[in-house]
């Protein structure tokens, strides 16, 4: 999961992770709003970074 640091929805997004799976992992983007990770590009670009990144990790075809 993917989440602002400054989004008021950052404490709902602690809770999904803790109670997910084990492969779950909670990034937080320094600075930005839930709202700045639609569409704001200095928030956007680490995240999709950091997607790209988890799901080569855990949907890589062996």
């Amino acid at each position: 999961m993917i989440a602002g640091t400054a989004a008021e929805t950052l404490p709902f997004s602690r809770i999904g992770v803790e109670r997910a799976g084990d492969n779950a992992e909670l990034h937080t983007v320094e600075g930005a709003t839930h709202v700045d990770l639609y569409g704001v590009d200095e928030y956007v670009t680490p995240a999709v970074a950091r997607l790209t990144e988890f799901f080569g990790r855990h949907l890589a075809r062996d």
